[in-house]
């Protein structure tokens, strides 16, 4: 009888091993696509970052008010900082040598370029707005003659940020979906070999809070061990990542991360719980004869 009752045991207790894994392995995957979507954004800060502004200078400019432009555009909260740069009309011919070859230089031709100052505006101020207004502010220093931009560039820029943003919402949407979808079917099948000893507490008295309860706790802390799980293993992956390509290292944003690694442990408690709630009390409304 003894041995008969450790094999019912047995066969009643969920496997919550190979569902903490099942939902680790969700969790992974949609971390995994936020860490791009994460890398995704860096790159498109940096991308708008570098693109170059050029403020063109008088040829009749003094040296100090070339000096105060400069000391200004390093106090401006728009300019990235370290972006500031003073070209020479003789640097910007050496810079057109070294593009076309020595052949520019047998045209014989008077210098055609200016002394100009170039800088980059932080990724907020790359709109066309912001950059209008850039330019009015610039244009009113003795020293500056024009202020140049790809205007078509910034605005295509803008417009392919904000598609790939619905794009990544759209995905983000599709993923969280998905993990909820699996992530609910692992815990049903986990518990659906307990769904005799759920029936049959109700049947000697007990609440469906006091039954719940024990399932709940247990659904939190898998939760957790599966995030935990999840956001160790994309650790090792960045870990692996930075040490083959040093370029994606400048990129990290451990802000960014500790907010993933948060949300991924907030999404594994939230839908291990809700599901485990949402299986224990379909097995509570289900009649005897259901259950098999």
């Amino acid at each position: 009888m003894s041995e008969f009752s450790d094999k019912s045991t047995k066969r009643t207790k969920p496997n919550y091993i190979y569902s903490i894994i099942s939902v680790a392995l969700v969790l992974f995957l949609l971390g995994f696509f936020g860490l791009i979507i994460l890398h995704a954004q860096r790159l498109m800060v940096v991308f708008k970052e570098k693109v170059n502004i050029l403020a063109e200078l008088k040829e009749s400019s003094l040296q100090s008010d070339i000096d105060t432009l400069q000391v200004a555009l390093n106090s401006y909260d728009f300019v990235k900082e370290g972006s500031v740069s003073f070209i020479s009309k003789e640097e910007a011919v050496q810079l057109m040598q070294e593009e076309f070859g020595e052949d520019f230089l047998k045209l014989d031709l008077p210098n055609p370029f200016f002394d100009v100052i170039t800088f980059n505006v932080k990724a907020a101020y790359l709109e066309k707005d912001s950059l209008q207004n850039i330019r009015e502010e610039l244009m009113t220093y003795e020293a500056v003659n024009d202020i140049f931009y790809q205007e078509s560039l910034t605005d295509n820029i803008g417009k392919n940020i904000r598609r790939l943003g619905f794009l990544a919402l759209g995905i983000s949407l599709f993923f969280i979906f998905v993990a909820v979808t699996l992530i609910h079917n692992t815990i049903r099948l986990a518990l659906y070999s307990n769904r005799f000893l759920i029936k049959n507490m109700e049947l000697v008295g007990a609440s469906w809070e006091f039954i719940s309860r024990p399932y709940l706790l247990k659904a939190i802390v898998q939760g957790i061990v599966s995030s935990l799980i999840a956001i160790v293993a994309l650790g090792l992956i960045m870990y692996w990542v930075w040490q083959d390509i040093p370029e994606i290292r400048e990129l990290k944003d451990i802000p960014g991360y500790i907010a993933l690694s948060i949300f991924l442990i907030a999404i594994g408690i939230l839908i291990n719980t809700l599901s485990t709630y949402l299986v224990v009390h379909k097995y509570l409304k289900m009649r005897i004869d259901d259950l098999y």
